[in-house]
């Protein structure tokens, strides 16, 4: 079962990675995520977006082991 949980994962990030930005453009730019570009340098921190996937695989995770 985790295994299935595993390889779809992977596959959304793969999904994210190469096609879907479109879908997911709002994503990494969310109120909270700290990013400053100056020349020669560049700093991104995204807390608020880590925090929001944090949540969705902890709420993945319930389910999966409420259902097995």
């Amino acid at each position: 079962m985790l295994v299935f949980l595993g390889l779809g994962l992977a596959l959304l990030g793969a999904f994210i990675w190469w096609g879907g930005g479109s879908l997911f453009g709002w994503f990494g730019r969310l109120p909270g995520d700290i990013r400053v570009e100056r020349p020669g340098f560049r700093l991104y921190v995204p807390f608020v977006s880590m925090l929001v996937v944090s949540l969705l695989l902890s709420l993945v995770l319930w389910v999966v082991r409420r259902l097995s």
